[in-house]
């Protein structure tokens, strides 16, 4: 048997640049509705999507179009200054109790200025947890766009950029492989590339279709 190293699970370098976005017919539409807010119904906008999905990768893209602040909902507090810049909050299910209110006046302050406000979740506004009545009427009445479960193409393209996020360069023939054989979702992309970066560097092996083919086939190692 091969010794195992010490490895450590260190956070992947994400690229999240507007060019490292791949539009496929998966995710065009959810692209297309994002970077053009003129034509957002009173300003605002819900990104919809499973988690790996691009949500913070698309918002980044609009946030280079637009000049955006980019708020985390977890983060915003019981008190915020006004902006006068487009606004994206993303993982809207995290939103606290506290910060219900708040949310609240900078989505009228945004609307009075004519300031776009993105919204980010893995649910529909329907489901978020929003306590406070007026909050959850205007939230509810944002128009939804979601990114869908991918295409070949995009599979692929999500499959490369997570080892290129890691640093990694397989061969094209090892994405192919893994594209035809694991579950179509954004999570089994990300989950297929963190286990081989993992055996990799804990056994030394080469990350290629020998490896790619063990775990498939001993997903419990």
């Amino acid at each position: 048997m091969t010794p195992r190293q010490l490895s450590f699970d260190l956070p992947p370098n994400v690229a999240l640049g507007p060019d490292d976005y791949f539009v496929s017919e998966a995710n065009a539409h959810a692209y297309v509705m994002v970077t053009n807010p003129d034509g957002w119904a009173d300003g605002k906008l819900a990104l919809i999507g499973p988690k790996g999905s691009g949500k913070s990768h698309l918002s980044r893209v609009f946030q280079h179009l637009t000049g955006a602040t980019v708020w985390k909902a977890g983060d915003i507090g019981a008190t915020l200054d006004l902006p006068s810049c487009p606004i994206v909050v993303e993982d809207m299910e995290a939103l606290p109790p506290q910060s219900e209110e708040p949310l609240f006046h900078l989505h009228n302050h945004l609307r009075a200025q004519r300031l776009p406000l993105l919204l980010t979740a893995t649910t529909p506004p329907s489901r978020w947890s929003i306590s406070l009545p007026d909050l959850a009427s205007r939230m509810q009445a944002a128009p939804t766009v979601h990114i869908a479960d991918p295409d070949d193409r995009l599979l692929s393209a999500v499959l490369m950029k997570h080892f290129a996020d890691r640093q990694l360069t397989p061969k094209p023939a090892l994405i192919s492989y893994l594209a035809g054989r694991i579950e179509r979702s954004f999570s089994a992309a990300d989950d297929i590339v963190s286990a081989l970066d993992k055996e990799a560097l804990a056994t030394g092996q080469p990350i290629g279709i020998k490896l790619a083919g063990r775990l498939l086939d001993n997903p419990s190692e």
